[in-house]
């Protein structure tokens, strides 16, 4: 049994997950912390629980996503995992954060890059990778099945989508993603957004006023 925490960070109100093992291990998924508090805030909550980092995922690489890269790199030792059609939009936010007026710590780069389908073990559950572009050119969900949970970024929110207006956006490409990726999933699969409350596929499906299934 895993369990998530959601902490909430950075001007965007971006959504940071921790899912957690029995034994205290933990994912850190898309850190936003940004703020000498916010940092303070999360590297506390692990010191106190007794938590061990042992992986670092982005869904993506837009700035609210990645604030915090650098930061968990420096105090875990963990570098991102993310699909190689995110490095330049990676590379990008080190040249937009200060006109942004953000304080930006270059993030690391990986070594190797997720693919479509990659399968990620982690506590005895299986982490599916999920190529799902149109809000970036390649972002990923993840998708734990016998959890019935989806780690979905910024491709699908409650009775929204993500925005395709940045640089690698493409409309029709989200449509289609969400169409033929995401709502194929079970209707019970509960789906945790890069912001905003959770939502589950069936009620995408029935009241999104962008895309029904």
């Amino acid at each position: 049994m895993l369990t998530i925490e959601t902490f909430t960070f950075n001007p965007y109100q971006e959504n940071t997950y921790l899912l957690i093992d029995q034994e205290g291990n933990c994912v850190i998924i898309d850190p936003g912390m940004h703020s000498l508090q916010e940092q303070s805030y999360f590297k506390d909550f692990i010191v106190n629980n007794n938590l061990k980092p042992t992986l670092l995922l982005n869904t993506h690489c837009h700035i609210d996503h990645v604030l915090g890269n650098h930061f968990i790199h420096e105090n875990w030792g963990l570098k991102p995992n993310f699909h190689e059609f995110e490095v330049p939009v990676l590379v990008s936010v080190e040249n937009y954060a200060p006109q942004m007026g953000f304080r930006y710590a270059t993030s690391p780069i990986p070594e190797t890059f997720l693919q479509d389908k990659e399968i990620i073990e982690f506590g005895g559950h299986k982490i599916e990778a999920i190529f799902a572009p149109g809000h970036s050119p390649g972002h990923l969900c993840y998708y734990i099945a016998d959890q019935k949970i989806l780690i979905g970024g910024d491709v699908l929110f409650q009775n929204s989508i993500g925005r395709t207006d940045l640089p690698g956006g493409d409309h029709q490409t989200l449509l289609d993603s969400i169409k033929n990726r995401i709502y194929t999933l079970p209707e019970d699969v509960e789906v945790y957004p890069g912001h905003g409350p959770t939502t589950t596929i069936g009620f995408e499906k029935k009241t999104n006023p962008f895309v029904r299934g």
